[in-house]
């Protein structure tokens, strides 16, 4: 796709960007426009010179986003980087932007004695993904603890909104307006509690212990079905160690798919299909993907 880019931001702007070099699994094709903007002013005058038509995809660490190998036509803009400020506002109150790693929050937090903070340390992504999927880890989710968010408009319009104007379940965030993406949240923490904060600790300790951190992945693939463990239901499928080309079901931990260096987004992609029809055929549950999947196939 041909994209129109204003002079002004041609210097500004890779073409043909590898996505590999963007997402956790380290698959994707090129993007036609790569932009990550360097303030929030930049940002709102490159969204107010791009044509009405073009496509706008928003990527942070890419932890949760499987890009197809054909690549991503329109425009990729990239928060990470851009977006950093972390800071108390309140004795309860932290402003977060979108670009901040969600594991930065947990140690700032702690740092100013703020306590249910500790679960963003088990959330791979930028705040702006964790607010955009209401992400968690540890019994926490980002929502609980958002009071507003800021947010700008296709026509570079920013706007402040309150928490109570989102519809927010498990995983899933329903925003009022279509177009708009997250660029800060202020969030609400309480007094740092010992106990708690212990007790996360733990839960860390064993996150360490059965989760194959450190590889390719982009963190759980399938959300958990009521009352049941995703990772239980592929492991008695019989689908651990199962693979497609590159693309490898964990043996450490079952909703783990790992890309063992060769993987294609296509490889991934049938195998998330695959241990979604076994477990189906298995135990009659349709196990809903976590992860988004976007992009062109090849």
């Amino acid at each position: 796709m041909n994209v129109a880019v204003a002079p002004e931001f041609q210097l500004r702007i890779r073409r043909d960007e590898p996505m590999s070099k963007h997402t956790s699994w380290r698959v994707g094709g090129p993007a036609d426009v790569f932009f990550t903007p360097h303030d929030r002013a930049e940002l709102a005058a490159f969204l107010r010179t791009l044509p009405a038509e073009t496509p706008l995809l928003w990527v942070g660490l890419g932890s949760n986003l499987l890009v197809r190998d054909g690549g991503i036509r329109g425009v990729v803009i990239c928060t990470h980087g851009a977006f950093t400020r972390l800071e108390r506002r309140a004795q309860l109150r932290v402003y977060c932007e979108s670009g901040v790693p969600c594991a930065r929050v947990t140690r700032q937090c702690a740092n100013w004695g703020l306590g249910r903070a500790e679960f963003f340390a088990g959330i791979p992504g930028t705040m702006g993904g964790a607010l955009a999927m209401n992400a968690g880890a540890y019994g926490g989710e980002t929502w609980a603890q958002v009071r507003s968010v800021e947010v700008i408009a296709r026509d570079g319009s920013c706007r402040t909104r309150q928490a109570s104007e989102y519809q927010v379940s498990y995983r899933h965030v329903q925003a009022p307006a279509n177009d708009e993406w997250f660029l800060a949240a202020e969030l609400e923490f309480t007094p740092r509690d010992d106990a708690h904060s212990h007790l996360v600790r733990e839960q860390a300790q064993r996150r360490k212990l059965t989760q194959p951190l450190g590889e390719w992945s982009c963190g759980s693939v399938f959300t958990n079905p009521p009352g049941q463990h995703a990772a239980q239901l592929i492991e008695s499928a019989g689908l651990k160690g199962f693979r497609i080309g590159g693309a490898v079901v964990a043996e450490k931990h079952a909703n783990f798919i790992l890309n063992e260096g060769e993987a294609s987004g296509r490889d991934l992609e049938e195998l998330i299909a695959h241990v979604r029809a076994t477990v189906q055929r298995v135990h009659g549950i349709d196990l809903a993907p976590e992860v988004r999947i976007v992009g062109e196939p090849l």
